[in-house]
């Protein structure tokens, strides 16, 4: 099988069905051609996935498919985006169909469920790596940044913080669990994030500042607190909060160090965000009506730097780095 019979089995589908409006062209040209709707901006991502690096090569490819573009949805929900489409770089030792049709299978399932084509791309030998590059549009002017969190907002989390890092500790047999139906939980946590599109848009006017949650709470946060110039405090019991299944089967493990984990803990793929406390409401009824949860977990301070308590107002060291591909 060649390159471009690859594309065109596993890749292409028929009539370029889930294309919408803002595809002018798609797969089959040079470029790829996308509309954004009149009045509204362009949000671009790129994300890498290396085999042995970022997944275990025996990961179910099914899975792989859709974190691949779960991961990139992710940071269109982070600024409040929607999606237009996206593009797929796959470079691959060998081809293996039955690999290939499960790989793909879970990448465009995902992609269909937020109406996101593939639009493009390109195919090659060598080391496994993915490399997808995600387009959405969202209003003019109102994108979430890191750069909008102010003194006195309050900090939120969606989701569960610590549990895909949790799924992955299993899978490496750090440690066991007994109850079957939590471990399969917290791996599909670690290999099938769900994006957080709509909060992220119902999040626009409402947030001062957004990203998602990809190498750790603790180290991602930085880049909000160095974006917006100010400091956060922690309440450690709250971040626990998000996930107490998780920290029930840890019970044996001191406070501080189930929120070390949580915090310094990667690819949780949820929204982290401020907002002021006047939005405690509305932000409630978003979570309530999108059926997400959502965790307020702290508060914007002046100054520099994050502290943590927890639930005695002890600090918490802070000695667990954050994920970092060249650390």
């Amino acid at each position: 099988m060649g390159e471009f019979d690859l594309i065109e089995r596993f890749f292409t589908r028929p009539a370029q069905a889930g294309y919408t409006a803002a595809v002018a062209v798609g797969i089959g040209d040079d470029c790829a051609i996308l509309q954004p709707s009149p009045g509204m901006q362009l949000a671009i991502s790129s994300d890498m996935l290396v085999a042995g690096r970022h997944f275990f090569t025996d990961t179910d490819p099914a899975r792989l498919g859709h974190k691949a573009l779960a991961v990139n949805l992710s940071d269109l929900a982070a600024c409040g985006a929607e999606p237009l489409g996206f593009t797929l770089a796959l470079a691959l030792e060998t081809i293996e169909a039955r690999w290939l049709q499960a790989f793909s299978g879970g990448m465009l399932a995902l992609a269909g469920q937020h109406h996101c084509p593939l639009v493009g791309g390109d195919t090659t030998k060598g080391p496994m790596t993915i490399n997808i590059t995600v387009f959405g549009q969202l209003p003019q002017g109102q994108a979430l940044l890191r750069s909008g969190a102010r003194p006195g907002d309050d900090l939120y989390v969606s989701g569960t913080i610590g549990e895909a890092r949790a799924g992955l500790a299993l899978l490496r047999g750090e440690w066991t669990l007994a109850d079957a139906a939590l471990r399969q939980h917290l791996c599909q946590r670690l290999e099938a994030p769900t994006p957080r599109l709509a909060l992220g848009q119902r999040l626009r006017g409402i947030a001062s500042a957004a990203m998602d949650l990809s190498d750790g709470l603790r180290g991602d946060l930085g880049h909000i607190l160095k974006a917006s110039g100010v400091g956060a405090h922690i309440d450690g019991v709250a971040v626990l909060a998000t996930s107490p299944a998780l920290w029930q089967a840890l019970a044996a493990w001191p406070a501080q160090r189930q929120i070390a984990f949580a915090l310094a803990g990667g690819d949780d793929y949820e929204l982290l965000f401020t907002a002021a406390p006047a939005e405690r409401a509305a932000i409630a009824a978003i979570g309530a009506a999108l059926a997400v949860p959502v965790q307020r977990i702290g508060r914007i301070v002046a100054g520099h730097g994050i502290t943590v308590v927890d639930g005695d107002g002890q600090p918490v060291p802070l000695d667990l780095p954050s994920f970092d591909h060249f650390g």
